[in-house]
């Protein structure tokens, strides 16, 4: 899983030169949101499945965060298909990440900017290519799912 490049706030740089640092507010309490995306390769070149829909569901996430997206959903929309051209990605996924860099620690995010990347990779089947031929094994799980206002049920969020 590697490809050549991530956009990061608006610039394209090489995916071992995509750093954030070690005080990022997201990394220590969980603020930024994101979205998985697939993309397929088609005869009329890459299809991203419902790009429009998840890059709405992002913006919403992040509202819900009251992190302000520094672009238009346009853009942030051309810039997912910029990443997957500049890679020369045919099918994959995609992982639009947006969250709260650093600025300074502690709880109150607000004085921390609201950064944002994209990264794409080639990925084929989700299990992997035996579980299509094979199949799989699956089990229900005897855990229960969190009460719906324990946690932020209508945000996909970090952490």
């Amino acid at each position: 899983m590697k490809a050549e490049k991530i956009w990061i706030d608006g610039k394209m740089v090489d995916w071992d030169e995509a750093k954030v640092h070690v005080c990022t507010h997201a990394l220590h309490y969980g603020s930024g949101v994101f979205e998985g995306i697939r993309a397929y390769e088609t005869e009329n070149g890459t299809a991203v499945f419902r790009l429009k829909e998840h890059i709405d569901r992002l913006f919403n996430s992040a509202k819900i965060f009251k992190m302000e997206i520094p672009y238009t959903k346009e853009e942030f929309r051309q810039a997912v298909k910029d990443t997957i051209k500049a890679n020369k990605l045919k099918s994959g996924y995609i992982r639009p990440l947006v969250y709260r860099g650093f600025e300074q620690l502690g709880i109150n995010p607000f004085k921390c900017p609201v950064n944002c990347a994209i990264a794409v990779w080639e990925w084929g089947a989700y299990l992997g290519e035996e579980a299509l031929a094979k199949g799989i094994k699956t089990k229900i799980s005897s855990y229960a799912r969190s009460y719906i206002n324990s946690t932020s049920q209508k945000a996909k969020i970090c952490g």
